[in-house]
């Protein structure tokens, strides 16, 4: 009986010390007590061995584990709560595998197309083009190799041309939009405006905001300078521009073809190879570049008509482009070297030109109209060197540029500046850098000047500001006037530094490339308020001695002050296009150069006040702008004048009048975008 009361009592205490209530199970389902109380000591022999006092109170155990599949002991560090691991770095961690060149245009083309069909951009076509372009950039970053045949896909699927390969392929124009791609902010500005240029999917871009915060050296005179006197001495100054020999014209072959350029064995009308419709006269015609007769012809004619064949021009502007417009696979840099040399070993000795100075067209390099700015740095910047240098070099054995002025232009992509004893500066730039085609433009394009071209430009004129020269500047692609060719951005630069340095700096502006006779007028304050108080300077846009496209052949001659270097009055002479087929069957004479017009003999009687020695300079053309508002017949003038009296091309009539004057007043594309369009 007492054994049985002391178990009873060492019962009692056991379950007091581990505070076990024991209550029935609600309902008598079998069910344990309704609580328990863990003991204080963590029970050691749980496991084997511990990393840690297992007893402590101040750390939670650590036992050592043995992986009882791989036998591993897995180590203290894993679970030490003071040295967590930050990152997995002893396991792998899969990856894709590296895709083959040929694996990431695949999936580049697929992307493209996907984004083109995905309905979530909608109707959102500029988004959708700059996603695209976004595929191209990172292909072009790790393939740039298969770039080309990206580009020639996109464009058959796309039916973008007839023949993508000759134009996209891996020897045109492919391995230019690979560096592009790869260089361009794609999902910023460049990307918006190739878009926009180049396919018409985005809007186009506004222009940039320009900081000119430090760009001038020095503020504008206030006052000008007291302007340089009048000698009453006349200059004869000749201005050719945009030759476009082709000396692969074929006589006979069709001057009527459906594509690229005419009087080509390889280019044919819709009857195709076997039926020419309109052969191809020995002088030229209106789809053709120039042949070699028209060019003779034309440099002969010259000096005849100018009355320089005894005492020659003071000097002579040459305003770019030599070169045929070939398709781009039927150019190389050797054909470009050849016209280069061949041209202007022509107009050399045809021609008493004194000191002709030059400037690079957009055709006179290989690819066409394409320049690489200096600060993609390496081979990549210095790519187009090869043309550079031959065309410096050839100016100056022709004697037409001092040595040092040539190894200027090797190194300012065929820029330069001549300081002649007469007080006058010829600054002669690349207007590639501003030229919608090039694609390199689309390289950082929202910095307006990443080619450095206009800082060039601006610190020579400050050069000659501070020597009291006047300048004039010429280049080839006119900075406005045109709805295609020039960029917002750098011409806009290129407005405010003609404003800086006008008019008691810059004398003229000259250019080429439209193939037309035109003008372009600037303004003070970014053309604002434009009247004859506002306007500033003249840009002389000279006609082409090529026919193409739909023109006449011509030429022009400035008669100039050698005093102020303005221009007193310029001449214009043409050939008749539309009469070289009369000229084939026979040797007796070729085509005929007769005068058009005289810029002050057409427009001066309208500017009434105006003396016969005053110059033609933007107030005189302002006011001729004037008198066109109120007298349509001097812009139908105008025009007829600009195609150098072509029969193929219309009258101006209607909306047509309203739209010239405005283009003649918007000398950079900001402006024409801002007013005429």
């Amino acid at each position: 009986m007492l054994m049985t009361a002391m178990f009873l009592q060492s019962i009692l205490t056991l379950l007091s010390i581990a505070n076990l209530v024991l209550t029935e199970s609600s309902a008598g389902n079998g069910l344990g007590p309704t609580a328990y109380t863990i003991s204080g000591t963590f029970p050691t022999s749980i496991y084997e061995s511990y990393y840690n006092d297992p007893t402590a109170t101040t750390a939670q155990p650590q036992p050592v584990i043995t992986d009882p599949v791989t036998h591993e002991v897995y180590p203290y560090w894993l679970t030490d709560p003071e040295t967590i691991p930050g990152n997995d770095t002893w396991e792998p961690h899969l990856l894709p595998p590296v895709a083959s060149p040929s694996q990431l245009l695949e999936t580049a083309y697929a992307q493209i197309l996907s984004i083109v069909a995905n309905p979530v951009f909608g109707n959102d076509t500029c988004t959708r083009c700059q996603a695209a372009l976004e595929i191209a950039k990172f292909l072009a970053l790790t393939a740039p190799q298969q770039v080309p045949a990206l580009a020639v896909r996109l464009c058959e699927h796309f039916e973008a041309s007839s023949d993508c390969g000759s134009q996209y392929g891996e020897y045109t124009l492919g391995p230019t939009v690979a560096q592009v791609a790869a260089y361009a902010d794609t999902g910023g500005y460049d990307g918006q405006m190739i878009c926009s240029v180049f396919a018409s999917l985005c809007p186009l871009a506004p222009t940039s905001p320009l900081n000119l915060t430090g760009w001038f050296a020095k503020p504008k005179p206030d006052p000008l300078p007291p302007p340089r006197q009048a000698t009453g001495q006349r200059l004869k100054v000749l201005h050719l521009s945009d030759f476009h020999i082709d000396p692969r014209y074929a006589i006979s072959a069709e001057a009527n073809c459906s594509t690229s350029l005419c009087c080509r064995y390889n280019n044919y009308g819709e009857g195709g190879p076997d039926h020419i419709a309109f052969p191809a006269p020995r002088y030229g015609a209106f789809l053709c570049d120039t042949p070699y007769p028209l060019a003779v012809g034309a440099l002969q004619a010259i000096p005849v008509l100018a009355g320089t064949e005894d005492t020659g021009f003071n000097f002579t502007l040459y305003t770019g482009d030599l070169v045929s417009h070939d398709p781009f696979n039927e150019l190389s840099a050797e054909y470009t070297l050849y016209t280069e040399t061949m041209v202007f070993d022509l107009i050399k000795r045809l021609v008493k030109t004194g000191p002709v100075y030059a400037v690079q067209g957009n055709h006179d390099t290989y690819m066409t109209a394409q320049n690489a700015p200096y600060n993609l740095g390496g081979e990549m910047g210095e790519q187009f060197n090869w043309n550079y240098d031959h065309l410096a070099a050839l100016w100056e054995l022709e004697d037409w540029i001092s040595p040092e002025t040539a190894q200027q232009a090797r190194t300012h992509y065929a820029a330069y500046t001549v300081q002649r004893q007469d007080g006058l500066r010829i600054i002669s730039i690349n207007t590639d850098f501003w030229y919608t085609q090039n694609a390199y433009n689309y390289i950082n394009l929202a910095s307006s000047d990443n080619s450095g071209m206009m800082r060039f430009l601006t610190d020579e004129l400050q050069d000659a500001e501070d020597a009291g020269d006047r300048v004039w500047i010429i280049g080839h692609v006119p900075s406005g006037y045109s709805k295609t060719d020039p960029l917002q951005n750098p011409t806009n630069l290129f407005y405010q530094i003609v404003d800086r340095f006008s008019p008691h700096v810059i004398a003229g502006i000259f250019w080429g490339h439209t193939h037309e006779d035109q003008l372009n007028i600037f303004y003070a304050n970014n053309a604002t308020v434009m009247n004859t108080n506002t306007a500033q300077a003249v840009a002389w846009i000279g006609p082409s001695v090529t026919p193409l496209t739909n023109y006449n052949s011509g030429f022009r001659v400035y008669e100039v002050d050698s005093g102020t270097f303005e221009v007193l009055d310029s001449y214009t002479w043409f050939a008749d296009v539309n009469s070289f087929p009369e000229l084939d069957g026979q040797t007796e004479f070729g085509p005929t150069y007769e005068f058009e017009y005289s810029a002050r003999t057409t427009y001066g009687p309208n500017v009434p006040g105006w003396g016969p020695d005053d110059p033609l300079n933007a107030t005189w053309w302002h006011l001729v702008t004037e008198a066109m508002e109120s007298d349509s017949s001097l812009v139908e003038t105008f025009y007829s004048y600009a195609s150098k009296g072509s029969i193929r091309i219309a009258p101006c009539t209607g909306e047509c009048i309203p739209a010239t004057i405005c283009s003649i007043r918007s000398a950079s594309a900001s402006l024409l975008f801002q007013n005429c369009l």
